[in-house]
């Protein structure tokens, strides 16, 4: 097929392209800067920019939607233009280009809503209880999304969950730099349960949507590598694998959540030039359970992970090793 991929310059866009090569599949790829994958057609430009996405769906027989705007702070404005006007214009234009297939990639936190998400699969989308701009506007995109599945152009949803793998410049990066600071607590003691995704796993799982639209379209998937983990010990794999020691205080989740809320209402009138140190939604997302049952996505898709978590942290501390 010809696919277009959005948001190939960022970590899982990039590794999606680049499956998609391997694949055999043409690909075009949409954001606002060169992707670095090798074997691809870059048009530089955003989803919110109607030119730039008719040219970019122009003939292609399949569509990979990953441009998002993520942060934990920011001016809501902004999250609006890009991840819910942006895909309403994207669906517009794969619609109107004759696109056979479309992917919306979400996020579980688009149905989270603070209390723990223990073995469930992929719960509805809502955006009037989503913790976050981030997480309101993608549950809206979600919802645009599924909303325009039809028998011509299949759309399905997927949800990757906590995408880690080397050189990620996001979350890895973010908890080696923080606790390399001894900035990275853990919450209650690093006891909840929850499940994370090998950056291969997750681009995999994407190719398959894609491949298995047909028969999957109309609904959304949860995706993870089905290996729920305390959070506390992921985080030390991921330190210890990347040369740093593990954070080993704890502060209550409830002062955090407070300290989350009061952080997020500071940085509204004064934003920081990164992300905030705490957020109520990260510390949510740090205290509570947040793991899937992963049957139905597995038998939808056709896809089972390839790479454990105990390889994925292997593979880890050597791209460490050879980068430093």
């Amino acid at each position: 097929m010809i696919v277009t991929v959005t948001g190939a310059s960022g970590f899982l866009g990039g590794a999606v392209a680049a499956a998609l090569v391997a694949a055999g599949h043409e690909v075009r790829t949409l954001q606002r800067r060169p992707s670095g994958v090798e074997g691809v057609i870059d048009i530089l430009g955003t989803v919110t920019d109607p030119d730039a996405v008719t040219r970019a769906v122009a003939g292609a027989e399949g569509v990979v939607h990953l441009a998002a705007k993520v942060s934990l702070a920011g001016d809501p404005a902004e999250f609006r233009e890009v991840n819910v006007e942006g895909t309403r214009l994207l669906l517009d234009g794969a619609r109107r280009a004759g696109t056979s297939r479309f992917v919306q990639v979400s996020s579980p936190s688009v149905a989270h809503a603070g209390a723990a998400l223990a073995g469930v699969g992929a719960e509805p989308a809502s955006p009037a209880h989503a913790r976050g701009e981030y997480a309101r506007t993608k549950a809206e995109g979600e919802l645009l999304a599924l909303d325009a599945d039809s028998a011509a152009m299949p759309v399905v949803a997927v949800r990757p969950h906590i995408v880690w793998g080397p050189g990620d410049t996001q979350l890895v990066a973010r908890v080696v730099d923080r606790a390399r600071r001894g900035r990275l607590p853990l919450l209650d003691g690093g006891t909840a349960l929850i499940d994370s995704t090998y950056i291969d796993n997750a681009a995999s799982a994407i190719v398959a949507a894609l491949h298995r639209a047909d028969a999957a379209h109309g609904r959304a998937f949860v995706i993870t590598n089905g290996e729920p983990r305390p959070v506390g010990d992921l985080l030390a794999g991921i330190c210890l694998a990347s040369g740093v020691r593990p954070p080993r205080w704890s502060v209550p989740a409830g002062l955090a959540r407070t300290a989350g809320s009061v952080v997020e209402w500071g940085w509204a009138l004064r934003p920081g030039a990164d992300e905030p140190p705490m957020t109520r939604f990260l510390a949510e997302q740090l205290s509570t359970a947040h793991w899937f049952d992963q049957r139905e996505t597995r038998e939808a898709l056709d896809w089972r992970p390839s790479v454990s978590i105990d390889e994925g942290l292997r593979r880890l501390a050597e791209y460490t090793g050879a980068h430093g």
